[in-house]
Protein backbone atom coordinates (compact mmCIF):
# COMPACT_ATOMS: atom_id res chain seq x y z
CA UNK A 1 0.00 0.00 0.00
CA UNK A 2 1.33 3.40 -0.94
CA UNK A 3 2.06 5.76 1.93
CA UNK A 4 -0.65 8.36 1.52
CA UNK A 5 1.46 11.46 2.24
CA UNK A 6 3.54 10.68 -0.87
CA UNK A 7 0.61 10.27 -3.25
CA UNK A 8 -0.02 13.95 -4.20
CA UNK A 9 3.68 14.43 -5.04
CA UNK A 10 3.90 11.27 -7.12
CA UNK A 11 0.73 12.15 -9.01
CA UNK A 12 1.94 15.71 -9.63
CA UNK A 13 5.20 14.22 -10.90
CA UNK A 14 3.32 12.08 -13.43
CA UNK A 15 1.30 15.11 -14.50
CA UNK A 16 4.51 17.10 -15.03
CA UNK A 17 5.89 14.34 -17.25
CA UNK A 18 2.98 14.83 -19.64
CA UNK A 19 3.51 18.58 -19.99
CA UNK A 20 5.25 19.87 -23.12
CA UNK A 21 7.16 22.76 -21.53
CA UNK A 22 8.39 23.98 -18.17
CA UNK A 23 5.89 26.83 -18.38
CA UNK A 24 3.08 24.28 -18.69
CA UNK A 25 4.38 22.40 -15.65
CA UNK A 26 4.42 25.55 -13.51
CA UNK A 27 0.94 26.60 -14.61
CA UNK A 28 -0.44 23.15 -13.90
CA UNK A 29 1.43 22.09 -10.76
CA UNK A 30 3.22 25.24 -9.54
CA UNK A 31 1.10 25.28 -6.40
CA UNK A 32 2.76 22.00 -5.39
CA UNK A 33 6.05 23.82 -4.93
CA UNK A 34 5.33 27.37 -3.77
CA UNK A 35 1.54 27.79 -3.60
CA UNK A 36 1.31 29.70 -6.87
CA UNK A 37 -0.79 28.78 -9.84
CA UNK A 38 -2.20 30.63 -12.80
CA UNK A 39 -2.48 30.62 -16.55
CA UNK A 40 0.10 33.38 -16.92
CA UNK A 41 2.76 32.06 -14.54
CA UNK A 42 6.02 31.29 -16.35
CA UNK A 43 8.92 29.08 -15.38
CA UNK A 44 11.17 32.14 -15.37
CA UNK A 45 8.92 33.89 -12.84
CA UNK A 46 8.78 30.71 -10.79
CA UNK A 47 12.57 30.42 -10.67
CA UNK A 48 12.87 34.13 -9.83
CA UNK A 49 11.16 33.47 -6.49
CA UNK A 50 13.93 31.01 -5.64
CA UNK A 51 16.56 33.45 -6.87
CA UNK A 52 15.25 35.91 -4.27
CA UNK A 53 14.97 33.46 -1.40
CA UNK A 54 18.20 31.47 -1.62
CA UNK A 55 20.68 34.35 -1.19
CA UNK A 56 18.43 36.00 1.41
CA UNK A 57 18.34 32.90 3.62
CA UNK A 58 22.01 32.06 3.13
CA UNK A 59 22.99 35.62 4.01
CA UNK A 60 20.74 35.78 7.06
CA UNK A 61 21.95 32.45 8.41
CA UNK A 62 25.63 33.25 7.85
CA UNK A 63 25.97 30.58 5.17
CA UNK A 64 26.95 32.70 2.19
CA UNK A 65 30.46 33.44 0.98
CA UNK A 66 32.86 33.04 -1.96
CA UNK A 67 34.14 29.78 -0.46
CA UNK A 68 30.78 28.18 -1.37
CA UNK A 69 32.04 27.93 -4.94
CA UNK A 70 34.21 25.05 -3.72
CA UNK A 71 31.53 23.43 -1.56
CA UNK A 72 28.72 20.90 -1.96
CA UNK A 73 25.09 21.39 -0.94
CA UNK A 74 22.44 18.67 -0.68
CA UNK A 75 18.98 20.14 -1.28
CA UNK A 76 16.26 17.90 0.17
CA UNK A 77 12.99 18.52 -1.69
CA UNK A 78 14.28 20.17 -4.87
CA UNK A 79 11.10 19.68 -6.89
CA UNK A 80 11.50 21.03 -10.42
CA UNK A 81 14.36 23.32 -9.43
CA UNK A 82 12.77 26.52 -8.13
CA UNK A 83 15.65 27.11 -5.70
CA UNK A 84 18.12 24.72 -7.29
CA UNK A 85 19.05 27.18 -10.02
CA UNK A 86 20.25 29.69 -7.44
CA UNK A 87 22.12 26.98 -5.55
CA UNK A 88 24.08 26.08 -8.70
CA UNK A 89 25.29 29.66 -8.87
CA UNK A 90 26.20 29.73 -5.17
CA UNK A 91 27.84 26.30 -4.78
CA UNK A 92 30.35 24.30 -6.78
CA UNK A 93 28.33 21.07 -6.51
CA UNK A 94 24.58 20.71 -5.96
CA UNK A 95 22.89 17.39 -5.19
CA UNK A 96 19.16 17.92 -5.73
CA UNK A 97 17.08 15.26 -3.97
CA UNK A 98 13.36 14.59 -4.44
CA UNK A 99 11.04 11.62 -4.10
CA UNK A 100 9.78 11.85 -7.69
CA UNK A 101 11.96 11.07 -10.72
CA UNK A 102 9.67 13.13 -12.96
CA UNK A 103 10.32 16.26 -10.91
CA UNK A 104 14.06 15.61 -11.09
CA UNK A 105 13.96 15.36 -14.88
CA UNK A 106 12.26 18.75 -14.93
CA UNK A 107 14.81 20.02 -12.43
CA UNK A 108 17.56 19.27 -14.94
CA UNK A 109 15.65 21.18 -17.61
CA UNK A 110 15.05 24.13 -15.31
CA UNK A 111 18.68 24.37 -14.23
CA UNK A 112 19.76 23.94 -17.84
CA UNK A 113 17.85 27.12 -18.69
CA UNK A 114 18.41 29.24 -15.60
CA UNK A 115 21.36 27.83 -13.65
CA UNK A 116 24.67 26.02 -14.07
CA UNK A 117 23.65 22.50 -15.00
CA UNK A 118 27.24 21.22 -15.05
CA UNK A 119 27.22 21.60 -11.25
CA UNK A 120 24.03 19.57 -10.77
CA UNK A 121 23.48 15.96 -9.72
CA UNK A 122 20.01 14.61 -8.90
CA UNK A 123 19.03 11.98 -6.36
CA UNK A 124 15.70 10.13 -6.18
CA UNK A 125 14.44 9.58 -2.62
CA UNK A 126 12.21 6.69 -3.59
CA UNK A 127 11.14 5.79 -0.05
CA UNK A 128 10.62 9.42 1.04
CA UNK A 129 12.98 9.10 4.00
CA UNK A 130 16.56 8.04 3.14
CA UNK A 131 19.31 9.57 1.00
CA UNK A 132 21.35 7.15 -1.08
CA UNK A 133 24.59 8.99 -0.37
CA UNK A 134 27.69 8.05 1.56
CA UNK A 135 28.38 9.95 4.80
CA UNK A 136 30.22 13.27 4.84
CA UNK A 137 29.66 14.29 1.22
CA UNK A 138 28.10 17.73 1.80
CA UNK A 139 29.17 21.02 3.31
CA UNK A 140 25.54 22.06 3.71
CA UNK A 141 22.38 20.00 4.17
CA UNK A 142 19.41 22.19 3.22
CA UNK A 143 15.64 21.73 3.12
CA UNK A 144 12.83 24.27 2.73
CA UNK A 145 9.04 23.72 2.76
CA UNK A 146 9.49 19.97 2.49
CA UNK A 147 9.74 18.33 5.91
CA UNK A 148 6.33 19.69 6.99
CA UNK A 149 4.77 17.62 4.20
CA UNK A 150 6.34 14.39 5.47
CA UNK A 151 4.84 12.39 8.28
CA UNK A 152 6.64 12.84 11.59
CA UNK A 153 8.81 9.72 11.35
CA UNK A 154 9.92 10.54 7.80
CA UNK A 155 10.65 14.17 8.67
CA UNK A 156 12.83 13.11 11.60
CA UNK A 157 14.56 10.45 9.52
CA UNK A 158 15.34 12.96 6.74
CA UNK A 159 16.67 15.36 9.38
CA UNK A 160 18.98 12.63 10.61
CA UNK A 161 19.99 11.89 7.03
CA UNK A 162 20.86 15.55 6.45
CA UNK A 163 23.25 15.33 9.40
CA UNK A 164 24.68 11.99 8.26
CA UNK A 165 25.61 13.20 4.78
CA UNK A 166 27.09 16.50 6.02
CA UNK A 167 30.81 16.67 6.81
CA UNK A 168 32.07 17.45 10.31
CA UNK A 169 32.27 21.23 10.49
CA UNK A 170 29.57 21.54 7.84
CA UNK A 171 26.14 23.04 8.39
CA UNK A 172 22.51 22.00 8.28
CA UNK A 173 19.72 24.47 7.49
CA UNK A 174 16.37 22.73 7.84
CA UNK A 175 12.88 24.27 7.74
CA UNK A 176 9.83 22.95 9.64
CA UNK A 177 6.27 23.91 10.51
CA UNK A 178 5.66 24.44 14.21
CA UNK A 179 2.60 23.29 16.19
CA UNK A 180 -0.38 25.69 16.24
CA UNK A 181 -3.78 25.90 17.93
CA UNK A 182 -5.57 24.95 14.70
CA UNK A 183 -3.74 21.62 14.51
CA UNK A 184 -6.42 19.83 16.53
CA UNK A 185 -8.66 20.23 13.46
CA UNK A 186 -6.33 20.63 10.48
CA UNK A 187 -3.99 17.69 11.09
CA UNK A 188 -6.73 15.01 11.50
CA UNK A 189 -8.57 16.46 8.49
CA UNK A 190 -5.37 16.21 6.46
CA UNK A 191 -5.03 12.56 7.48
CA UNK A 192 -8.61 11.87 6.40
CA UNK A 193 -8.02 13.50 3.03
CA UNK A 194 -4.84 11.48 2.52
CA UNK A 195 -6.85 8.36 3.24
CA UNK A 196 -9.22 9.27 0.40
CA UNK A 197 -6.30 9.22 -2.02
CA UNK A 198 -6.16 5.43 -1.63
CA UNK A 199 -9.67 4.98 -3.05
CA UNK A 200 -9.35 2.93 -6.25
CA UNK A 201 -9.85 4.78 -9.55
CA UNK A 202 -10.66 8.21 -8.06
CA UNK A 203 -7.84 8.57 -5.52
CA UNK A 204 -5.34 9.96 -8.00
CA UNK A 205 -7.93 12.39 -9.36
CA UNK A 206 -8.72 13.62 -5.86
CA UNK A 207 -5.03 14.16 -5.13
CA UNK A 208 -4.84 16.60 -8.08
CA UNK A 209 -7.53 18.90 -6.65
CA UNK A 210 -5.66 21.89 -5.27
CA UNK A 211 -7.82 22.37 -2.15
CA UNK A 212 -7.75 18.71 -1.17
CA UNK A 213 -4.05 18.33 -1.88
CA UNK A 214 -3.24 21.36 0.26
CA UNK A 215 -5.20 19.82 3.13
CA UNK A 216 -3.35 16.56 2.65
CA UNK A 217 -0.02 18.36 3.04
CA UNK A 218 -0.74 18.88 6.73
CA UNK A 219 1.20 15.74 7.57
CA UNK A 220 3.32 16.76 10.55
CA UNK A 221 4.07 19.47 13.09
CA UNK A 222 7.34 19.36 14.99
CA UNK A 223 8.82 21.23 17.92
CA UNK A 224 12.55 22.03 17.60
CA UNK A 225 13.33 19.83 20.61
CA UNK A 226 11.92 16.80 18.77
CA UNK A 227 14.56 17.32 16.08
CA UNK A 228 17.57 18.49 18.04
CA UNK A 229 17.07 16.16 21.02
CA UNK A 230 18.03 12.93 19.20
CA UNK A 231 20.64 14.71 17.07
CA UNK A 232 22.27 16.77 19.85
CA UNK A 233 25.36 14.52 20.17
CA UNK A 234 26.09 15.19 16.48
CA UNK A 235 25.47 18.96 16.51
CA UNK A 236 26.90 22.10 18.01
CA UNK A 237 26.15 25.84 17.71
CA UNK A 238 22.43 25.08 17.39
CA UNK A 239 20.28 28.06 16.38
CA UNK A 240 16.50 28.11 16.04
CA UNK A 241 15.25 30.90 13.79
CA UNK A 242 11.63 32.09 13.89
CA UNK A 243 9.49 35.03 12.86
CA UNK A 244 9.76 37.89 15.40
CA UNK A 245 6.15 37.35 16.48
CA UNK A 246 6.65 33.66 17.21
CA UNK A 247 6.58 32.52 20.83
CA UNK A 248 8.40 29.29 20.12
CA UNK A 249 11.22 28.34 22.50
CA UNK A 250 13.80 25.59 22.22
CA UNK A 251 15.98 23.87 24.79
CA UNK A 252 19.73 24.34 24.46
CA UNK A 253 19.51 26.47 21.32
CA UNK A 254 20.16 30.12 20.55
CA UNK A 255 16.86 31.74 19.55
CA UNK A 256 17.05 34.17 16.63
CA UNK A 257 14.47 35.96 14.48
CA UNK A 258 14.09 37.02 10.86
CA UNK A 259 11.13 38.86 9.34
CA UNK A 260 11.39 36.76 6.20
CA UNK A 261 10.38 33.55 7.98
CA UNK A 262 6.76 32.43 7.78
CA UNK A 263 5.15 33.01 11.23
CA UNK A 264 4.20 29.31 11.36
CA UNK A 265 7.67 28.04 10.44
CA UNK A 266 11.05 27.69 12.11
CA UNK A 267 14.56 26.85 10.94
CA UNK A 268 17.24 24.83 12.64
CA UNK A 269 20.77 25.96 11.77
CA UNK A 270 23.60 23.96 13.31
CA UNK A 271 27.15 22.73 12.84
CA UNK A 272 27.76 19.02 12.42
CA UNK A 273 30.44 17.62 14.74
Amino acid sequence: MRRSQLIPWKVAGRVSERMATGDDVVRTTGWVFNNETGQQLTLAEFVATGDDEVPAYLEQFGLRGPENQLKTVVEIGAGIGRMTCAFTREFGTVIAADLDAGFLERCYETVGRFGKVERLTTLEVADGRTLDLRPNVADLGFSYITLQHCNEDDALELSSEAVRVTKPGGKIALNYRAPAASDWFVVPLGAAVRGSFRIPKIGDWLSQRRFLARLSWQASRLHPDQVTGPLAPQLTDIEVWTHPKSKLKAYGASMKTFEGINPHHFWIIATVT
